[in-house]
């Protein structure tokens, strides 16, 4: 009997935020991303294995991750939610690579 598994991965784009890139500095557009990894058994996904964060600028292509908190308070921003307040950072990310 063979039985074949894996994994596979699932990207959700969340938002559309304008915040200042820390990388190039530009007020630009930045999307709000979430990766799942699910674990698979015969071609059929069944259990979520990782979950991940990150958003991106749409000017320079520069990428950040975030943690679950902090893209549940970018996405209340972008719903236009009384959240909006991102640590004190409301317009800018530090860049990370």
């Amino acid at each position: 009997m063979v039985i074949i598994f894996g994994t596979k991965g699932y990207l959700y784009q969340l938002a559309i935020l304008t915040l200042v890139c820390g990388r190039c500095g530009n007020p630009a557009a930045h999307t709000l991303r979430k990766r799942v990894t699910k674990f698979t058994l015969f071609f059929v996904p069944l259990v979520p294995i990782s979950t991940k964060y990150q958003t991106q600028c749409t000017f320079c292509g520069a990428e950040q991750k975030v943690d679950a908190e902090q893209a549940e308070r970018l996405q209340a921003q972008a719903a236009g939610g009384q959240a909006g307040q991102y640590n004190g950072q409301s317009q800018q990310q530090p860049y990370q690579s």
